[in-house]
C-alpha cells in the first residue's frame, strides 16, 4: 500500500513557474472589466425593450369625454371617447357614447359607423340598435332606421331612447298615420325617462311639428336644464319662437346656438331670414354672408345671400351671387360650387330671384333673364308661386324692351 502511494506521489507533474507576461495580461483584463462595469454599462441605453411609461386608464378617458360633452365641447369629447375605445376595444358602451356625441356634432355617417361597430359580435345590444336607427334618421334613410329602432324595442321594450328616436323618425318622415304614433311614442319616452335629454328633445320635436309651440319651448328648456351646451336645443327654441312671431327671442336663441357651434351655417342662415322678414336688409345680408363663409361649397347659402342682396336693392351683386347657386362656378376664394338644377322649393325661388336681378340690372339683362323665366314655366308648372313670378318677370322684360325702343320712335324726323 505504501509503495503504491509513494509511486503516485513520485509520478505527479511538477507545476511550472508562471510567466510574467501572462500575469501582466491578466492584470490588464481585470482592469478593463472593472472600467467597463463602472463607466460603460451605466451610460449605455437599454436595448432590450421600451422604457416603461405611465398609461391612462379607459375610465379616465370616459370621465374626460363625459365632462367635455357636458360642456358642449363635442369634438374633443369624441376624441376622448376614441381614446377610451383604443384603451379598451371590448367595451361596446364607448362606441355608442361616441355615436351619440357624433350625432350632436352633426357627424351622422361617423355616428352610424360607431353604432355598427358596437354591434359587431353583439347583435343583442339594444342601445346600439337604437342609436344606429337615430343616425339613419338624420341621413334620411328611413326604412332601415325603423328596422333598427324596432329591433331595439324588441330587445328592450322599455328603452326610453329607442322610443324617443322612434317618435323623431315618425314625425320627420311624415307619412300618413305617423303623427299619432309619434305623439304616443314621445309621451312614452318621457314617462320612462323624464330627466333624460333625448326623450325631452324628441318630445319637443313632436310638439313643434304638431304646432304646440309653447309646450315645445318648455320641453326644450327642460332638456337644456340637463345640458345647457348643446347647440341643437337652442336651434329648436329659435324655431319655436319664430313660429310664435317672437323674433327677438328667436334671434337670441339662434345666436346662442351659433356661439356654441360657430362653424355651423344654419344659425346665421335663420337669423338672416328673420332680419329679412322684419325689413332689416342690411343685417340680413350680413348674416347671409356669414353663412356663406361657414359653408362656402353649399349653393343654397349663395341662393339665400343672393335673395337678401336683391331685397336690399343690390341687383348686380345679387345676380352674380345667385349665378353660383344656379350655374355653379369657382368663388374668388377658389372654392368650387356646384349649381342646383331647377326643382320645386328653394331652388325655384333662387331661379326667379336670379331672373328678377338680371331684369332689373342697369342696363337690363333680359337676354339672360327670359330663358330663366321660361325654364320656370316648363320646369315647375305646379308651383303657383314660381309660375306667377315667372310671368311677372317676363312682363318686366317686355316693359324694359319697350322702354328701350320708345325714345327712338318718339324722336321727330328732321
Amino acid at each position: 500500500m505504501y509503495l503504491r502511494g509513494n509511486k503516485w506521489n513520485m509520478t505527479r507533474r511538477t507545476r511550472r513557474p508562471s510567466s510574467p507576461w501572462r500575469l501582466a495580461g491578466l492584470v490588464i483584463l481585470i482592469g478593463a472589466a472593472i472600467y467597463f462595469n463602472q463607466f460603460v454599462i451605466p451610460n449605455t441605453p437599454m436595448m432590450l425593450g421600451p422604457t416603461p411609461t405611465p398609461t391612462t386608464s379607459p375610465e379616465a378617458f370616459i370621465n374626460e369625454a363625459e365632462s367635455l360633452f357636458s360642456q358642449g365641447k363635442l369634438l374633443p369629447a369624441i376624441r376622448a371617447y376614441d381614446q377610451a375605445i383604443q384603451a379598451d376595444p371590448q367595451n361596446r358602451a364607448n362606441y355608442v357614447a361616441m355615436a351619440r356625441a357624433q350625432i350632436f356634432a352633426q357627424q351622422y355617417e361617423e355616428a352610424l359607423e360607431s353604432a355598427e361597430r358596437a354591434l359587431l359580435g353583439n347583435e343583442s345590444y339594444a342601445h346600439a340598435h337604437a342609436v344606429r336607427g337615430w343616425a339613419l334618421t338624420f341621413l334620411k334613410d328611413y326604412f332601415p332606421a325603423e328596422v333598427s329602432i324596432k329591433r331595439a324595442l324588441e330587445l328592450d321594450p322599455n328603452n326610453a331612447l329607442a322610443h324617443a328616436f322612434y317618435a323623431e323618425l315618425l314625425i320627420v318622415r311624415g307619412e300618413y298615420g305617423d303623427r299619432e304614433k309619434a305623439i304616443e311614442e314621445s309621451r312614452l319616452a318621457v314617462s320612462l325617462a323624464p330627466s333624460q335629454l333625448e326623450p325631452l328633445r324628441g318630445r319637443a320635436i313632436v310638439l313643434t311639428q304638431t304646432g304646440n309651440y309653447q309646450e315645445a319651448i318648455e320641453s326644450y328648456k327642460a332638456a337644456i336644464n340637463i345640458n345647457k351646451n348643446i347647440a341643437d336645443l337652442y336651434m329648436g327654441l329659435g324655431y319655436n319662437y319664430r313660429a310664435l312671431d317672437d323674433y327677438g327671442q328667436a334671434i337670441e336663441y339662434f345666436s346662442q346656438a351659433n356661439a356654441l357651434n360657430p362653424s355651423d351655417a344654419i344659425p346665421d342662415l335663420e337669423i338672416s331670414r328673420i332680419y329679412a322678414a322684419v325689413g332689416d336688409f342690411g343685417k340680413s345680408v350680413q348674416y347671409a354672408e356669414n353663412a356663406v363663409n361657414d359653408d362656402p361649397e353649399n349653393p343654397h347659402r349663395y341662393g339665400n345671400l343672393g335673395i337678401r342682396l336683391y331685397q336690399s336693392g343690390q341687383m348686380e351683386e345679387a345676380s352674380q351671387i345667385l349665378a353660383y347657386a344656379i350655374r355653379g362656378g369657382t368663388s374668388e376664394e377658389g372654392v368650387v360650387v356646384r349649381g342646383l338644377p331647377l326643382n320645386y322649393g328653394f331652388e325655384a325661388q333662387y331661379y326667379w330671384f336670379y331672373g328678377f336681378a338680371l331684369a332689373k340690372s342697369i342696363p337690363p339683362k333680359c337676354d339672360e333673364a327670359v330663358p330663366i323665366f321660361q325654364a320656370l314655366l316648363t320646369g315647375v308648372p305646379d308651383d303657383a308661386d314660381a309660375v306667377y313670378n315667372a310671368n311677372f318677370g317676363l312682363d318686366l322684360c317686355r316693359e324694359a324692351m319697350n322702354a328701350s325702343i320708345l325714345p327712338s320712335e318718339a324722336t321727330p324726323s328732321p
